[in-house]
C-alpha cells in the first residue's frame, strides 16, 4: 500500500516530468551551486594566497583571463546539466519503483 507522500508524488512526477527535461528547467536547478563554485575559485585565484599563481596571473600572459572565462563558462554549463540530468534520473527512478510497488498489490 503506498503512502499519501507516494501517491502524491506519482501524481506530480506523470504531470512534469517531461516538462522537467526542458533545456530551460536545468538552469533553475544548478546554475547557483555553479555560480557559487566559481565566484569561490576566482575568490581564491585572485586573492594571491598562492604566490605562483599571482605571478601568473600579473605576468606577460594576457590571455589568461580569457582562459578563465571560458573555463568558469565550461564548468557552469557542466554543473548546471549534470544536476539538472541527475535530478531528473533520481525522480524518474523513485518513480518507476512506485509505479512497480503499486502494480504488485
Amino acid at each position: 500500500m503506498l503512502t499519501k507522500e507516494e501517491n502524491n508524488f506519482i501524481q506530480y512526477w506523470e504531470k512534469s516530468r517531461l516538462e522537467k527535461k526542458k533545456v530551460l528547467r536545468h538552469l533553475s536547478v544548478g546554475l547557483p551551486m555553479a555560480v557559487a563554485l566559481i565566484i569561490a575559485i576566482f575568490i581564491n585565484f585572485f586573492s594571491g594566497w598562492f604566490k605562483k599563481a599571482d605571478m601568473v596571473l600579473h605576468g606577460e600572459s594576457s590571455s589568461l583571463i580569457i582562459i578563465l572565462i571560458v573555463a568558469a563558462l565550461l564548468i557552469v554549463v557542466f554543473i548546471v546539466i549534470f544536476s539538472a540530468r541527475h535530478r531528473w534520473d533520481m525522480n524518474e527512478q523513485t518513480y518507476r519503483q512506485l509505479i512497480n510497488k503499486k502494480n504488485k498489490e
